[in-house]
């Protein structure tokens, strides 16, 4: 290999080891959080994104520069967790957009490249704020352009990266509320530490690439019904890793085929991938058609007509409801994929018992665990979606930082019409969910339910891990913190009083109602002795307490 140029073997290299340099360096980057709350994420976000993608460049082997773009792409847009995700993983889509056409990448390539990363990632966010990764990004490409040496690769690096670290040290600068908390942006740190990682391994650094992420895990809250009569006895699934350009004419070749296989028609197209979900007698043919198109991975096929007989046989309720028990959940999934589809479906994010049960109480279709602790990924939210077996599926992401995680599942849906609820809260979760009408149609209900979380004012109330400054508010390490839609809105030593404090700030002579749920940390006794203090102090409003068994967060409310 020239010095003016990266091979196929050196990018995988110098991908490998920006993505293990972000694991190394995650819990750091979690500490850059402006609040100073136990569950700062970035770092964690960040690493499982580009761990997505590093899994899939793994499995290859002497591979060509189009192979890896296809799998670093691919696999971080799947894997993308939280907004600092979602944007990392744009930046590597354009990235990879631009090298996979080249059997070495110079100076120049390289430039283009960054400059069609930073716009494939500012396109995914709908208000972009400076001051972010994002400047940070830009910056790097402008800089990129503006060398006119390109060739030598070295002096080339030194410049983009010094750049990329002087920009993320005035984000401060560009954010008061960075500034204020002694940090700079993040989710910015955790780009630079991804190309840091990157240009040690250029220059020869070499480091252990050994890489172990953990999942989220969807749950399910649907029962399966049996059916009489099976038409299309297979149920058949697999994943295309596309080998060449897949055109609207393409994709619509491909549907009509698999439609006139069978039923039940489930087909994801992305950038890289065609995910597939078919009901058919003849799953050869399904994938003979998919081989048109590319590899084929994560190939399933499952009879059902043989697992419906099984079921005839056990008409006994009682020895039914054992042999229920006694099912897989993926057995239950693949039962749940005989029933026609649903004219409507909800997914929920959520973390807690309580509040699981209660969002299958309001009727929620499929839960994913996740949220404030663990941001779901597009992946789950997009197994959510096939789960859900709807026509329409509405999607509450309950977390600011979950939404454009849903924002990017949606855009990769094209077989149902998928809406996304921006719900930032849990409350504003439950209130998008009551507020649902079946008699309207789903555009009408998913502008009134956006409309209605408007409505609700939610606080949390954890505890500081670190000492800092925030809204002119000094809080030490160990404080109890209540944190409203905006900032913060009290901090104290006592979870009782800082709710208190909290509700003279979001409360007024309109409010009707005022829900309480207690996390796993906070007794169910202390939440009822601050529901009847909460109710001495608002006598003519409603006061509701639920166990909702959240981790990390002692309370949560909510004020409508």
């Amino acid at each position: 290999m020239s010095t003016h140029t990266i091979d196929a073997n050196m990018l995988r290299k110098m991908f490998l080891s920006g993505a293990k340099n972000l694991e190394i360096k995650k819990n750091w980057i979690n500490e850059l959080n402006v609040f100073p709350v136990p569950d700062g994420d970035t770092g964690t976000n960040m690493t499982l994104t580009i761990m997505s993608a590093a899994t899939e460049v793994n499995k290859l082997s002497d591979a060509s520069i189009d192979e890896l773009a296809k799998a670093i792409s691919a696999g971080s847009l799947r894997g993308a967790r939280g907004n600092s995700g979602v944007i990392l993983s744009q930046l590597l889509r354009g990235f990879t957009k631009v090298i996979r056409d080249h059997n070495e990448i110079d100076g120049e390539t390289i430039a283009l490249s960054f400059q069609k990363a930073v716009e494939t990632a500012y396109k995914a966010v709908m208000k972009p704020k400076e001051g972010t990764i994002l400047t940070v990004a830009r910056a790097m490409a402008d800089k990129a352009v503006q060398i006119e040496d390109k060739e030598n690769l070295e002096t080339f690096f030194e410049s983009v990266i010094k750049e990329g670290d002087e920009t993320l040290a005035r984000t401060p600068e560009m954010l008061p509320v960075l500034k204020e908390a002694g940090v700079v942006d993040s989710g910015g740190q955790g780009l630079m530490t991804v190309l840091h990682g990157a240009i040690d391994a250029f220059n020869g650094l070499e480091i252990e690439l050994e890489f172990e992420a953990p999942e989220v895990h969807i749950k399910s809250t649907s029962e399966p019904i049996s059916t009489d009569e099976i038409k299309f006895g297979y149920c058949t699934e697999f994943i295309v890793k596309l080998d060449k350009e897949f055109t609207e004419e393409d994709e619509d070749n491909m549907k009509s085929y698999l439609a006139s296989l069978g039923d039940s028609l489930v087909f994801v197209a992305g950038d890289d991938i065609v995910k597939v979900h078919v009901h058919t007698n003849h799953p050869g043919k399904a994938f003979e058609k998919g081989l048109e198109y590319g590899q084929l991975t994560r190939m399933k096929v499952d009879n059902m007509r043989e697992e419906h007989q099984e079921r005839l046989f056990r008409s006994d309720e009682v020895q039914a409801a054992r042999d229920k028990e006694r099912r897989t959940e993926e057995e239950l999934q693949a039962a749940k994929k005989e029933e026609p589809r649903k004219q409507t479906a909800f997914i929920s994010v959520t973390i807690g018992d309580g509040l699981s049960e209660l969002f299958k109480q309001l009727g929620v279709d499929v839960l994913i665990q996740g949220g404030q602790t663990m941001n779901p990924s597009t992946d789950d939210m997009l197994n959510a979606i096939a789960e859900a077996h709807a026509e329409n599926v509405f999607i509450l992401p309950n977390n600011k930082n979950v939404i454009l995680a849903a924002n990017q599942a949606q855009e990769l849906t094209t077989d149902c019409n998928v809406f996304v609820i921006p719900t930032k809260t849990i409350p504003q979760g439950i209130t998008a969910v009551v507020s649902y009408v079946p008699d309207k149609s789903p555009e009408e209900n998913a502008a009134d339910m956006t409309e209605e979380i408007e409505s609700v004012k939610t606080g949390e109330v954890t505890y500081a891990v670190r000492d800092t400054k925030i809204d002119g508010v000094e809080i030490k390490s160990g404080d109890i913190m209540g944190i409203g839609d905006n900032g913060i809105l009290a901090v104290g030593s006592d979870v009782s009083d800082v709710v208190m404090k909290m509700l003279e700030k979001i409360t007024d002579d309109d409010s009707e109602l005022i829900s309480i749920y207690n996390g796993s940390d906070y007794s169910d006794e202390d939440a009822e002795a601050l529901c009847e203090r909460i109710q001495e102090a608002y006598p003519d409003v409603d006061v509701e307490v639920n166990d909702g068994g959240q981790p990390i967060y002692y309370i949560i409310l909510s004020v409508e």
